[in-house]
């Protein structure tokens, strides 16, 4: 690489990081997180909050910088958030939530944080994926510092628990994956994603690996054996029933349909001429594969969702198979799922009727367009993440290639538009935080690989056990 082009690419990294210092948000005097956009060309509507979702990528990129007091309060603000009483009121949050977003309010010279728990979201969308990343966030915390006393402190023992208890609840449902409604993640407007989409079934699983390390000692077992009962489970059930490839598809392609009883093959009645398998059979290269996007009953949703995937690998929900496979399929149909700026939410996009039907003629979700096969740079981190994992990291310095190439110049766009991502977006917003975090985090993955652990969710070991009970034990002591 030329002098020149290292310099421009310094120039690019200190700019990033000059937009992301302006989105720090202060509560009290201190930082608590970042607002999700900058752009100030456009009305704010909720992107002057800081969304627990957003938050995420820029966290894990402070905390590898040893920023570490912006995390950490951020979860201590986030917790005081989640309610904490069983709510028989159907309009008000449910007993361990934790919010889409929240805000500084000043009132009569008092400041204090305002939550969104979707009540005032556009159409209303539930925050599912909320709790998940939170605890995601608080192990890459733990993880990052070697701070117990955070996690082990009485009130964030009972917070995880909640999360655990609402997410493990006994339910109607019969799968071991979630069950959720339609904009439940961070595709938060209608697309079919309802029932047990892939997105959520990945964080879940990642959810779930975290508190089991986090409340694994003494007080906690009945819920730590609910999570070893329930984390072999969900694993198997999604390399299982959510797993495409070529061999997957024709057996697929042969079911019966209408099978009863115990021994059927085709246990969730799909059929088969409800799929695009002439399709998938162009599209499957012979060593690639990857996750459905949703499973249930005579539903089998495939499309390509990369969060989903990308984080099935991140967690080993994928088996190193499936990984493997997975990273193979992106490197073979790159220029459907990457193109000009990584990298695709969703692929392909829902067009004609089927775009009608679905997203309710959603004129943001327009087909290549938003959450409908728009281009997300922010997923940029998760693609670095799978790839150092996978040991295939040129893929991800191909993507990191890319995008540094334009995302100045585009001012960092939320998402961008077209079948190759060559537009930004119609109504995406400029200076988007996750837009630049993805990007800074990417490359601090590929430069420092020994980071990967405070996302890939590697448990505790013996001794860090060892010492985190004996922590507890201490505190609880005194």
């Amino acid at each position: 690489m030329q002098l020149e082009d290292l310099v421009t690419i310094k120039s690019l990294e200190n700019e990033a990081w000059e937009a992301l210092e302006k989105t720090i948000m202060y509560y009290q005097g201190r930082p608590v997180g970042t607002v999700a956009a900058l752009d100030g060309t456009v009305d704010a509507l909720n992107y002057n909050q800081c969304f627990i979702r957003d938050f995420v990528s820029s966290g894990i990129l402070f905390l590898i910088k040893g920023r570490t007091d912006i995390v950490r309060n951020f979860l201590e603000e986030t917790l005081k958030l989640q309610p904490k009483e069983n709510q028989l009121d159907a309009y008000k949050p449910g007993r361990g939530m934790i919010p889409a977003s929240f805000k500084a309010v000043s009132l009569n010279g008092e400041e204090y944080l305002e939550a969104d728990f979707g009540e005032h979201a556009i159409a209303r969308v539930t925050p599912v994926d909320s709790c998940l990343w939170w605890m995601i966030l608080l192990k890459a915390y733990v993880a990052a510092t070697k701070d117990y006393s955070l996690a082990y402190q009485p009130d964030f023992q009972y917070g995880i628990k909640l999360i655990m208890e609402l997410c493990l609840a006994t339910r109607f449902d019969m799968y071991p994956t979630l069950l959720v409604p339609d904009g439940a993640c961070m595709i938060d407007r209608r697309l079919g994603i309802y029932g047990h989409p892939l997105e959520i079934q990945s964080l879940f699983y990642a959810a779930l690996r975290a508190a089991r390390d986090l409340l694994i000692c003494n007080g906690n077992q009945d819920i730590v054996n609910a999570i070893d009962n329930r984390l072999p489970v969900l694993r198997a059930h999604i390399r299982k029933h959510y797993w495409i490839d070529l061999a997957r598809l024709n057996a697929i392609y042969r079911y019966k349909g209408e099978e009863y009883g115990k021994g059927a093959v085709n246990q969730f009645n799909i059929y088969v001429d409800s799929l695009p398998y002439y399709e998938l059979d162009r599209w499957l290269p012979k060593t690639g594969g990857y996750l459905a996007g949703n499973v249930g009953p005579s539903q089998l949703d495939t499309r390509f969702f990369a969060l989903g995937n990308l984080m099935a690998i991140i967690s080993d929900l994928a088996s190193e198979e499936q990984s493997q496979a997975i990273m193979n399929l992106i490197e073979k149909r790159w220029q459907d799922l990457v193109g000009d700026m990584p990298m695709k939410i969703v692929f392909p996009a829902l067009e004609n009727e089927e775009y009608r039907m679905i997203t309710g003629c959603d004129p943001k979700n327009i087909p290549w367009s938003y959450h409908n096969g728009g281009n997300w740079p922010v997923l940029m981190w998760m693609l670095a993440a799978a790839a150092v994992k996978t040991n295939r990291i040129c893929l991800a310095e191909k993507a990191i290639e890319i995008a540094q190439a334009r995302l100045r110049d585009d001012e960092w766009p939320e998402y961008y538009d077209g079948k190759k991502g060559r537009l930004i977006g119609k109504q995406a917003r400029k200076y988007q935080t996750w837009t630049i975090a993805g990007l800074l985090l990417a490359k601090e993955l590929i430069n420092n690989p020994s980071m990967l652990p405070l996302v890939s969710f590697e448990p505790f070991t013996a001794e860090q056990v060892s010492r985190a009970c004996e922590f507890e034990i201490d505190s609880f002591d005194s």
